[in-house]
């Protein structure tokens, strides 16, 4: 019962998280899949690649009108057979390694993504004017095509 509610949290932890940061759920599933839910490396990056897809498909879909459609295509296309070699490599690979490596990646995302927010000064901050309002998607003059 105690893991049923630990994975239940997970998902509601990482759909929120997709949501507010456009997260797929990765950075928080394979972490806790592995200190929460006890599964080895491999199987949690595993189950995490299964579990982002239905994340990555609603958080995609609510965030339709600001998706760049190429490289989106583009970069999912490579990643997808790169996911294969990555997975090639990751079966052979100990457990122990593939933690330390994965530690390391966060590491240095969260180092990356603070270091960019210490160097840009509140005064030269621009809200995201590229963003559509609410209403501007929910408006029927921001539809695109001919109208019923």
């Amino acid at each position: 019962m105690g893991e049923a509610f630990a994975v239940i949290a997970l998902g509601v932890a990482a759909g929120a998280l997709a949501g507010l940061f456009g997260v797929g759920g990765g950075i928080l599933f394979v972490p806790a899949l592995t200190l929460v839910v006890g599964l080895s490396q491999v199987h949690a990056e595993a189950t995490s690649l299964l579990a982002i897809i239905p994340v990555a498909l609603l958080g995609s879909w609510r965030q339709r009108t600001t998706v760049n459609w190429r490289d989106a295509t583009v970069v999912g296309l490579v990643s997808a057979v790169t996911a294969v070699a990555g997975a090639i490599v990751a079966d052979v690979t100990p457990g122990r390694v593939l933690k330390i490596g994965f530690a390391v990646l966060l590491v240095l995302t969260a180092a990356q993504l603070a270091w960019r927010a210490r160097r840009q000064s509140p005064s030269t901050t621009q809200p995201d004017t590229e963003r559509p309002t609410s209403e501007e998607v929910t408006s029927p003059s921001a539809t695109p095509g001919p109208r019923a």
